[in-house]
This record gives C-alpha cells, structure tokens and sequence, in this order.
C-alpha cells in the first residue's frame, strides 16, 4: 500500500482511482454482459464512467493511502451459471485480470527505455517516472488483494469454481464473516503491530514489480 500525502501524490492517487477502479469494475460488468446476463447493464454499470462505480468511502481511502475499492457491479449466478459453470467465475476474475493489464502497459515505457526510474519527488506535481511507478504499484495491489479467497473479493469466486462440493460449502460458510475477516485485517492487524496483508501480498508484490519493471519496493 502506498501513503503519500504530498499534493503530488494525492493528485497521483487521484488520477490512478479514476482509471483502475473503474475500468476494473467495467470488466466485471462488460464478462457478465458477455455471458448473458444484463443484471450491470440495467443497473448502469456497462461503462467506463468512474460516478457509476466509485464509492466513497474506498475512493478516500485509494486517494490518501493508494489503496481503495469500488462498489461490487450486481450479477445474476443463475442467468450466468445457465450460460456456462464457469461464467462467475470468469466474471470475478475479469476485474483483477483487468488490474494486471493495466500493470503490464503501464510497465511498457519503463521496459523501452522511453522512461526511467527516479525515486525523486516533487511536492507540487509528480513526474512521469513517479505517476507511473505509482500506477503499476497500486494496480499491481489491486490485482494481488482482489484474488484473496475471502467474500467479498474476486479470489472468493474464483477459488471456489475450482474447489470440490465439499470445499466449496466450507468457503461458502465463511462468507458472511468475510467483511469482518477483512475490515480486522486491514485496520485492527496493523494497530497490533501485526501486518498480515502486507506478509501476504508484499512477496508477489515485489516480485511481480521486479518482472515488470525491473525494481521492488
């Protein structure tokens, strides 16, 4: 997670919440309508428009400390799974896939040698190094954490298509405490001098940076 409250990093974290939240969003959304089911097109979420898909709360939290969510785009199991066993969970995981390409794109000019990597900051505006940096970092978080197998996240979903009946009734039991699981983890673990999302994700966080772009945090 990334906290970087000079003005140059809040407009870097302002820009990066209206393009990866939304457009991650939008591929839940663009997979669902894919397979048949027009539940997100009724309910305005087939676009890239960031209104439809922000939520406040994780849009402060994305702008203040790089890290942030959006509100879930509403599906239909049933006209999905009639369509194909496997379309919820394409669906869940178009909205990390989406994360992790914009990563990859993002890492381009870096990789070409048309950008290079300088630590150096501005208070005022961020350079290009920096805002890209910034924006494969927190892509590359919003890939890592929406692949977690706890309710409400993608990985939930995704895990679950692959699990045995058995498995899957167990995952399903810990669903409505996911929120609770999450919110502990987040914000009650760190305060107890316990980071257990950061031992978790910073591994293949550092390590997906250093495919990319070559670097780690």
């Amino acid at each position: 997670m990334l906290t970087n409250l000079t003005l140059a990093g809040l407009i870097t974290n302002l820009i990066i919440l209206v393009i990866a939240l939304p457009v991650h969003e939008m591929a839940h959304a663009w997979t669902a309508d894919y397979f048949g089911d027009q539940t997100p097109r009724m309910n305005g979420r087939l676009t890239i428009n960031p209104l439809a898909h922000l939520d406040w709360i994780g849009s402060l939290l994305l702008v203040v400390a790089g890290f942030g969510w959006a509100k879930p785009v509403p599906i239909n199991p049933y006209v999905l799974g009639r369509r194909s066993p496997a379309a919820v969970m394409w669906v869940s995981l178009a909205g990390p896939a989406a994360n992790f390409l914009m990563a990859i794109l993002a890492a381009i000019p870096f990789r070409l040698g048309l950008v290079h990597l300088d630590f150096a900051t501005s208070a005022i505006l961020p350079t290009l190094s920096s805002f890209l940096f910034a924006f494969i970092t927190i892509n590359l978080t919003l890939f890592l954490f929406n692949l977690i197998p706890i309710a409400p996240l993608d990985g939930e979903k995704i895990l679950g298509y692959f699990f045995p009946p058995s498995w899957n009734r167990a995952l399903s039991s810990i669903g409505p405490y996911g929120p609770m699981i999450l919110m502990a983890v987040i914000f009650v673990g760190p305060l107890l001098g316990f980071n257990l999302l950061g031992i978790i994700m910073n591994p293949p966080l550092t390590f997906l940076l250093k495919v990319l772009i070559g670097v780690s945090l």
